[in-house]
């Protein structure tokens, strides 16, 4: 199975609460200790994060030229403990010079700690220029930019099979109700379920529900609602949260409608995330909903993801009919740094542009929602669609909400709330013991 970067994020975003743990009754301040692993030596800017394997080698690849040509070694250190081990380096004052952050609260915590220096003005003239307000907000603390965003992907997706359509006379709804009906008509001419759906992810088990949530709370209560939930002003016992659970219930608990080539509605909880992506080249199922980084995982298995290929995807559609514009929640990374040293402004100000998004794109397999970033660049059709709902001025776009929440909640109750409710434990019950989750103050 192919490695992707929202899959990895959320593995690791289980130790978020762990992470906050360790800050308490951290002592010094940003650029103490030299500032991290760079030291001294300004030709050397030491970068930290989640990315492992080939993305990692990726990452380096992006950006070898640029090394060359400034004198600068950028020494990346993939760490599969990052929420906890950052905190715990940050303690003990020895904290990398960068770091990539795959929750913006995470990134904030660390702010509010005083262990990260202001983004210096060069990054904030290119979140300015090439980030738009929202994703500018994310790298953003008590009014100070911390960080500037790196990668993104478009959730959402719903992965089918264009030829199957075409030979049914199915066709991709526009409301949320059309994809109830579709899900319905599929089951009745087909008599199997027309869905597979897989929550697990070791660790991180659960979190591509919180998905399936949050794109429903935001189509169907609109991002002010969305917001307040994410802070929570509105509490997950609301009316307007138990609604989305009541909506995505619709397919996901239905035994007529899940899980195809996998077993009944708890076999969710067990099936891995990436697992489907089989099932849908194999045509053992006919609808799957995930991220853009999917794109990846059908390509592995074996499937061409194209209009007119083995795969494609639309996006989970609107509640109201004609909707404008693109409505989608999305992830991505934050860069932020623990030094103010010269190379290694130079080093975050050039992450922040669009030459580095140009070039790590140009290799595959992310986006980015750089404004700068021609969609060209994009490797495969959808990821060059999600770039371009991205740069739409008309896009309402969301992070994902279980990444900005407080990791007790977020990767913690969020989680187990998901898996819990596939397994049978009653909507109520699960959103009382998700909502319990949040911290006192």
């Amino acid at each position: 199975m192919k490695t992707t970067r929202r899959g990895r994020i959320l593995v690791l975003g289980s130790m978020l609460a762990i992470g906050g743990l360790t800050l308490a009754g951290c002592t010094g301040g940003p650029g103490e200790s030299s500032g991290g692993g760079g030291g001294e030596d300004d030709t050397v800017v030491t970068l930290y994060g989640t990315i492992v394997g080939t993305e990692a080698d990726l990452l380096n690849e992006s950006w070898a030229e640029w090394e060359e040509e400034n004198g600068i070694d950028i020494q990346y250190e993939a760490s599969q403990e990052f929420e906890a081990q950052i905190a715990v380096r940050a303690q003990g004052g020895n904290p990398p010079d960068l770091a990539i952050f795959p929750q913006p609260g995470l990134m904030a915590d660390m702010a509010d700690r005083g262990y990260l220096v202001p983004a210096p003005e060069s990054v904030a003239e290119n979140v300015e220029e090439y980030w738009s307000e929202d994703w500018a907000e994310y790298g953003t603390v008590e009014g100070t930019l911390y960080g500037a965003p790196l990668m993104a992907s478009v959730k959402g997706w719903v992965w089918y099979s264009p030829s199957t359509f075409a030979e049914n006379d199915w066709e991709v709804p526009t409301t949320w109700q059309g994809l109830l009906d579709l899900t319905a008509e599929i089951q009745a001419e087909t008599g199997a379920p027309p869905w597979c759906v897989g929550f697990g992810s070791d660790a991180a088990t659960g979190w591509p529900g919180t998905d399936w949530i949050e794109d429903v709370v935001l189509r169907q209560s609109g991002p002010e609602v969305y917001d307040q939930w994410v802070a929570n002003e509105i509490p997950f016992t609301d009316p307007q949260i138990v609604s989305a659970f009541d909506e995505v219930g619709k397919i996901i608990l239905d035994p007529a409608y899940v899980n195809a080539g996998f077993g009944d509605v708890q076999s969710i909880g067990t099936t891995p995330f990436g697992d489907p992506a089989t099932a849908l080249v194999e045509g053992e199922c006919l609808l799957h909903h995930q991220a853009s980084f999917y794109d990846g995982f059908i390509t592995d298995a074996g499937g061409t993801v194209a209009e007119d290929g083995d795969i494609w995807a639309f996006l989970t559609p609107p509640f109201e009919e004609g909707a404008e514009g693109s409505v989608v929640t999305g992830g991505g990374e934050i860069v932020a740094a623990f030094d103010d040293r010269e190379a290694v402004q130079k080093v975050q100000t050039y992450l922040s542009g669009p030459e580095w998004a140009n070039s790590r794109v140009a290799l595959g397999g992310v986006i980015s929602a750089n404004n700068g970033l021609d969609p060209e660049s994009a490797s495969s059709p959808i990821l060059s669609e999600a770039i371009e709902i991205l740069q739409d001025p008309d896009t309402t776009f969301r992070f994902d909400a279980s990444d900005l929440m407080p990791g007790a909640v977020g990767s913690g109750t969020f989680w187990a709330g998901m898996r819990d409710w596939v397994g049978g434990t009653p909507t109520q019950t699960v959103l009382e013991q998700i909502e319990a989750g949040w911290p006192s103050s």
